[in-house]
């Protein structure tokens, strides 16, 4: 199935193609297109439209669109409702819902900045999320510390 919504992706454009690809629909194609040609092409290209206003999959209230798929599609992964924590605090600039969220905004502003292409961003982003579920799921009681010995 192809997803659409609005071009140069942050944090929910970018955790919800990864969320999607991972467990919802791996063979999902994702296209980032002007604000004001989405509704338009997702009928065209009979695409799902999301992460915009007037959509089903987006921001419910305080919830953000990756929120929204978790709920819509039964997801109940302890790691992937960590990550929803973590996804809204950055999305919705609410860095107190999880400490994680401010340094997940600053490396999505960075990715947007470093990339001008749309999907070159998203590959790179999608291996942040995997990294970012690798620790929710496997690795956050891990403790870094360093000694000068």
């Amino acid at each position: 199935m192809k997803w659409i919504t609005r071009e140069r992706p942050k944090i929910d454009r970018i955790a919800c193609p990864w969320l999607i690809k991972n467990f919802v629909d791996p063979s999902a194609e994702f296209l980032f297109v002007p604000k004001e040609q989405v509704i338009e092409l997702a009928k065209s290209l009979n695409a799902i439209p999301y992460d915009i206003a007037g959509v089903e999959y987006t921001h419910e209230g305080e919830r953000c669109t990756f929120d929204y798929i978790i709920k819509k599609h039964g997801l109940t992964v302890s790691a992937l409702l960590q990550m929803a924590d973590i996804v809204r605090g950055a999305d919705t600039n609410r860095f107190d819902l999880a400490q994680q969220a401010a340094g997940l905004w600053a490396i999505s502003a960075g990715l947007s900045y470093n990339f001008k292409d749309d999907q070159e961003q998203l590959a790179y982003g999608l291996i942040i999320y995997d990294a970012l579920y690798s620790w929710a799921k496997y690795v956050q009681m891990e403790i870094h510390t360093w000694k000068n010995n």
